[in-house]
């Protein structure tokens, strides 16, 4: 099956590769919920991770993601991150990359052009609407920082629960879905939603949906064939000349 795949993705002109958690669990990254260990682990990842939870406790939420930033410091893209971007280095009008992730390994392993559909852990922006005197770049240090004119605090870029997904980029990712030839399902159980609706709009497009994922997911049933393995295993026999 892995030479019928690497077939279409020669024969393919678009290419849209969707990238869910177990892209960098094999770089080490911990999932949402493992993070939860040590003084966190009193706390549910859902208060940490809403807007309600963060005014509630903006100190607490704040340093809870600061110390998930200290965490991905200490790891690197893997062999499957490397590969899409040397993939789009050599072929830099044919791939659409669209993750779920927010850690930034796929810009870090060189890939360019990074759909984020939740967002980013490493960029920051105003909680509240900012007004005339904020400016991100001036903000006072703080747990979290804020504007000394008004009190806007920064909050993490991440899509919190019960926020929708950034507008510009789910249209682009719907775009790169609808215009594909080949879609690539990597690392995602595929039980996340508007994420995982790429798959079905892209098969019913008309493109070809491969999954490749260690373990059955949700999508398999909408793919064209499904590689079991790991991205840093199978990312490089897939994408290399």
């Amino acid at each position: 099956m892995l030479d019928t795949v690497k077939a279409w993705v020669r024969q393919s002109q678009r290419i849209a590769v969707l990238t869910g958690a177990g892209v960098s669990a094999e770089s080490g990254v911990p999932t949402f919920r493992d993070v939860q260990t040590g003084y966190w682990a009193q706390f549910r990842p859902e208060d940490m991770a809403t807007e309600a939870g963060f005014r509630a406790h903006p100190q607490r939420v704040w340093d809870w993601y600061q110390y998930r930033r200290d965490l991905l410091t200490g790891v690197s893209p893997n062999a499957g991150h490397l590969a899409l971007a040397d993939f789009q280095r050599r072929h830099p009008d044919c791939i659409t990359l669209i993750t779920q992730n927010v850690d930034g390994l796929h810009q870090r392993a060189g890939s360019t052009g990074v759909l984020c559909l939740h967002g980013d852990i490493f960029q920051d922006r105003w909680l509240d609407t900012p007004r005339n005197c904020c400016f991100i770049d001036h903000a006072v240090a703080g747990h979290p920082p804020y504007c000394d004119r008004c009190g806007n605090m920064l909050r993490p870029g991440v899509v919190w629960f019960g926020e929708p997904l950034p507008l510009a980029t789910l249209e682009a990712a719907e775009q790169a879905a609808n215009q594909c030839d080949l879609m690539l399902v990597v690392g995602t159980a595929g039980a996340v939603y508007p994420a995982a609706g790429l798959a079905h709009q892209a098969r019913a497009a008309g493109a070809r949906v491969v999954v490749l994922n260690p373990a059955p997911s949700a999508l398999d049933d909408v793919a064209h064939a499904v590689l079991r393995g790991t991205a840093a295993t199978v990312l490089p026999q897939l994408l290399g000349d």
